[in-house]
């Protein structure tokens, strides 16, 4: 039986009961498979869904895997983060053979390019920055203990040690990392962390925002992290604006103060997009090596190496 007939049958046991049709495979990353698949009911309803399933080794990139952003995607749905409704999950046990999410489809784009230049977004980038911090402060309301296997990591010495064992002299990095361990911001609270929370994890009609996707990298840390990372020019995809390409500090910073009740110190957030482009930067010397090295090989992997030099730029102009 092939891959994906594999996975007709085992949405097909899942949903005992009901037919399965369309099932299409999506384009995914290295530690799951994604399909898009719609569910016909016994009584003529017809539901658009997708289904997550973690390849051998997925598990590794997150806290608990699959189950663990099962249990926190509920989470944020119940603290009103616009997500995915999730229909149903499973272990490896499953039908699917595998540790599984299925949620429904949210229509909507998730190309940075086309959110920052078409017409048909054009409301959407008026106001999307307020939106993000509106949805930035539910997730920080997160209980810490809404799903198993979150964890806290002191990030500057693990993006050191990565960038030790790549054994690359990256002078420019070096001085990042030595700056924010000499100018680390007081200790704050402790919330849960999306951790990749930027355009192309999220979903944007014409309306706004209407999804955070992509929370396989969620683990606890400081709130502010996750206003650095959207901040971080590489995730501006070439928009003039500081805040992912279409929005203003102040816009993104009163919108998070109201909804969560704190106030923001933009330069603890300077210092999380500081971190935000060294650990960017490490992220594509890794990346490159993944080819270099003959461990993938891939041109998709070699070309973000060439990035390198861009976040070498980006750090050296945010260090005072």
């Amino acid at each position: 039986m092939s891959r994906d007939a594999d996975v007709q049958a085992g949405l097909s046991a899942l949903f005992e009961g009901a037919v399965v049709e369309s099932v299409e495979r999506l384009s995914g990353g290295a530690s799951r498979e994604t399909y898009a698949f719609e569910v016909v009911h016994g009584d003529g309803r017809r539901e658009q869904m997708i289904l997550q399933r973690e390849r051998p080794g997925g598990a590794l990139r997150s806290g608990g895997g699959m189950q663990t952003e099962a249990a926190l995607l509920r989470a944020a749905w119940d603290a009103g983060v616009p997500v995915a409704p999730v229909v149903t999950s499973g272990g490896a046990d499953s039908p699917l053979g595998a540790p599984f999410l299925v949620s429904r489809k949210v229509e909507g784009e998730t190309i940075a390019r086309k959110i920052l230049r078409d017409e048909a977004y054009a409301g959407a980038r008026a106001r999307l920055a307020g939106q993000l911090g509106e949805a930035l402060a539910a997730l920080h309301r997160i209980p810490v203990d809404a799903a198993p296997g979150l964890e806290e990591h002191d990030q500057i010495a693990q993006y050191r040690e990565l960038l030790d064992t790549l054994g690359e002299p990256h002078p420019a990095i070096e001085l990042g990392l030595r700056w924010l361990d000499q100018h680390r911001p007081p200790p704050s609270r402790t919330t849960v962390v999306h951790g990749d929370f930027r355009l192309g994890n999220l979903i944007v009609g014409p309306d706004g925002l209407r999804a955070v996707l992509d929370w396989e990298i969620a683990h606890l840390g400081d709130p502010l992290e996750d206003l650095g990372w959207l901040c971080v020019r590489a995730w501006r995809f070439g928009g003039p604006k500081p805040v992912g390409g279409f929005g203003d500090y102040d816009e993104l910073f009163a919108a998070y103060s109201a909804a969560a009740g704190v106030t923001i110190d933009p330069e603890v957030v300077r210092w999380w997009e500081i971190l935000g482009t060294v650990k960017w930067g490490v992220m594509c010397i890794i990346q490159a090596a993944t080819h270099l090295n003959g461990w993938s090989r891939s041109v998709e992997l070699a070309a973000i190496g060439r990035r390198v030099c861009e976040n070498e730029y980006d750090l050296l102009r945010l260090l005072p």
